[in-house]
C-alpha cells in the first residue's frame, strides 16, 4: 500500500505540468489535494513525528516565501501554491537540492520560450490556443513545468521516498 500512496505525488505534479502548460493557471485544487495526500500518505508510509513536522514547516515556510515573491510579483500565485505543496513531499533536507533543480529547468524553460516567441508560430500548431498562447510574448511563462520537472526528479531520491520504497 506504500507504493502507492507514493505515487499520488508524481500524478499529481504531472497533472500541475499539464495544466500550466495548456491553460496557464495551476487550479488551487491541486496544491489542495497535494497537502492533503501529504498528511495522509506520510502517518501511513511510516514518517516519524519528527520527520513529519520538519515536512510541514518547510512547506509553511515555502508558501511564506511564495506568498512573499506574489506579492512583489515575481511569481504566480499557482506556482507559489504549488511549491509549497511540493516542499511538503520533499521535506527539508531534500529542499536545497529541490529549488537548485527548480532554478537550472526554469532557466532552461524560460530561454526556450523565448526563442520559441521569437520564432514564426508552427503551421502544425495553429489554431491551438495554448501553443498560440506560449507563442505571445505578453504571456507569462508556465513555471509549473520547472516546479513539476525538478519535484520528479527529485522525488525519488528524497529520504523519505527511499525509506517506504525500500
Amino acid at each position: 500500500m506504500d507504493y502507492w500512496l507514493l505515487l499520488i505525488f508524481p500524478a499529481l505534479m504531472i497533472f500541475a505540468a499539464l495544466m500550466d502548460l495548456f491553460t496557464m493557471t495551476i487550479p488551487n485544487r491541486i496544491s489542495i489535494i497535494l497537502a492533503a495526500g501529504f498528511l495522509i500518505a506520510a502517518p501511513l508510509t511510516g514518517l516519524g513525528l519528527e520527520q513529519f513536522l520538519m515536512h510541514l514547516g518547510t512547506g509553511v515556510v515555502v508558501l511564506m516565501i511564495g506568498v512573499a515573491l506574489f506579492a512583489f510579483g515575481l511569481v504566480g500565485g499557482g506556482d507559489a501554491k504549488l511549491l509549497a505543496a511540493a516542499s511538503l513531499w520533499i521535506g527539508f533536507n531534500d529542499l536545497g537540492q529541490y529549488v537548485f533543480m527548480v532554478v537550472l529547468m526554469g532557466g532552461a524553460l524560460s530561454l526556450m520560450l523565448l526563442t520559441y516567441r521569437k520564432l514564426p508560430p508552427p503551421r502544425l500548431l495553429l489554431g491551438q490556443q495554448w501553443a498560440l498562447r506560449l507563442h505571445n510574448k505578453k504571456e507569462g511563462i508556465p513555471y509549473g513545468l520547472a516546479l513539476s520537472g525538478a519535484a520528479l526528479w527529485i522525488f525519488p531520491t528524497t529520504s523519505w521516498f527511499t525509506t517506504v520504497a525500500v
